[in-house]
This record gives C-alpha cells, structure tokens and sequence, in this order.
C-alpha cells in the first residue's frame, strides 16, 4: 500500500510539472515552426508529440521560459505572434538563416533575460523599442545586416551585462548615456561604420571587461577616463582614425591581456581629449 501511494504522489508531481502550455503559447510554438520551414530544421518538432518532447524548450510549469533553436537551419522570418511567448527568459536562434526585421511584439516581451539572434541575416534598424526589454541581461546581435544608429533608449536596460552589435552596418556615434549601463562587462561593435570619439563617460563603466571598437571610422583622442576601467582584460581600437601615441594606456590598465592599436599609435604619452574633438 505505500508503494501504491508513493507511486501516485510522484505520478501528480509529474503531471503538474509538465501541465498543458496555454494554447497561446502552443499557437505561437507552431507559427515559428512554420515560418522558419520547421520541417526541415537538424533536429525538428513532432507537432503530434507533447510540447515536453519538443528539441531546444525549457518549460517550468505551464510556462516555456527558455527557447534554444541555434544550428538548427531555421530559415525565414520570425513571426509577430512570437510574443505570445510572454514568460520567455532566453531566446537563442543564433547560426541560422533568419532573414527580415525583428518583429515589433518582441520588444514588449519585458520577462527576455537573454537575447541571442547572432550570425543570420536580420536587416532593419534596431528599434528604439529594445529599451522596453528592462530584464536583459545579454543582447548579441552581430554578424547580420542590422542598420541606422544604436537607440539611444539602449541605456534603459540598466541590467545589460553583454552588448554585441559586431559586424553588421550600423553608422553614427556611440550613445552619450551609453554609461548608465552599469552593469555592462562586455561592448563591442567592431566591423560596423561608426564615427565619431569615444564619449569620455565611458570611463564610468566600472565592471567592463571588453570593451572592442575596431574597424569603424572613429577619430580623435582616446579620453583619458578610459584608465578607469581597472577590470578591463580586452581593448581593440585598431582600424580607426584616432590620433596620438597611447603607449602607456596598457600600463594604466593593471588586468589587460588583449590590448590591439594601430601601429602608428604604439609609442608616445596617453592623450587628452581635445575641446574640439568633443561631440556636439
């Protein structure tokens, strides 16, 4: 009798940790099977098994809060209804073949913790609608098509930690409030078609430990707050038009490993920002 008993406590736990998604959530599922030819991913969905079964899902309770189709061969776009996903903490897509804008729903989806859409081929601008994602901790974008100019409302999401807009065409300057992300470790934003200086607030970026800008058209001084970032590991600034000799930066920065300038820039005194290298 108490192994009856035993046994049909764990069954109801097993049935109430993998209860029925709401119908919304499983519509949604559906879509992005359907409009990323998920019948032809690596490791594809039987939509006639339950969603529990489903490759690359974390569900807690009735809720999918972890979405993780990278390598997978997605290709198309991402739907609208993908917000119906409303307890989403992490989407990772990245490594496929997604293409087009990312939908405007998903920026009201404020539980994304983490963000991955890396190496694809999304195109569009980047919605100044991101500042909506108020949880995100990681937004890796590079390696895509992304264009126009970083949104200033980039600096509401205060628990960022990993900002990586590589390798896609994004022009204008780096945001001036880009230092209320407190939390940042990581900012890189090589291979794009920024201009402009290096804002002297980025030296309040305490916890920053890679910091890449290479490959852009930035120009003038490299500020001298930059000695601020004591945990700083990572500093690429090679292939810009910055001017003077910052031989002694690397010195200032006690934890530096991967440090990388233009040859020109090898020798000489640390600079200070010229009044009129200040942006207007």
């Amino acid at each position: 009798m108490k192994t009856i008993k035993l046994t049909l406590l764990f069954c109801l736990i097993s049935v109430f940790s993998f209860a029925d998604i709401s119908q919304d959530q499983k519509a949604a599922l559906v879509d992005l099977y359907n409009s990323t030819d998920g019948d032809s991913w690596n490791n594809s969905w039987d939509l006639n098994k339950p969603i529990s079964k489903w490759y690359g899902l974390t569900i807690e309770g009735d809720k999918v809060v972890g979405i993780n189709l990278s390598f997978n061969g997605l290709k198309g776009t991402l739907p609208e209804s993908i917000s119906k996903l409303n307890y989403l903490k992490v989407l990772n897509l990245a490594f496929n073949k997604l293409e087009g804008e990312i939908p405007k729903s998903l920026f009201t989806m404020t539980n994304l913790e983490e963000l991955r859409l890396f190496s694809n081929t999304f195109s569009g601008v980047i919605s100044s609608d991101i500042g909506n994602l108020s949880n995100l901790k990681v937004l890796e974008l590079y390696n895509n098509y992304f264009s126009g100019e970083i949104p200033e409302n980039i600096s509401q999401l205060t628990k960022l930690e990993n900002l990586m807009l590589s390798s896609n065409n994004l022009i204008g300057r780096l945001p001036l409030n880009i230092a209320q992300l407190k939390s940042l470790k990581v900012l890189s934003v090589f291979d794009n078609n920024l201009i402009g200086t290096i804002p002297s607030s980025i030296g309040e970026l305490r916890n920053l430990e890679e910091l890449v800008l290479s490959n852009n058209a930035f120009y003038g001084s490299i500020p001298n707050e930059l000695v601020q970032l004591t945990n700083l590991k990572t500093l690429l600034l090679s292939e810009n038009q910055f001017k003077g000799n910052f031989a002694e930066l690397r010195d200032k920065l006690p934890n530096i490993v991967n440090f990388d300038l233009d040859e020109v820039n090898r020798k000489g005194s640390l600079a200070t920002l010229d009044e009129e290298e200040v942006d207007n």
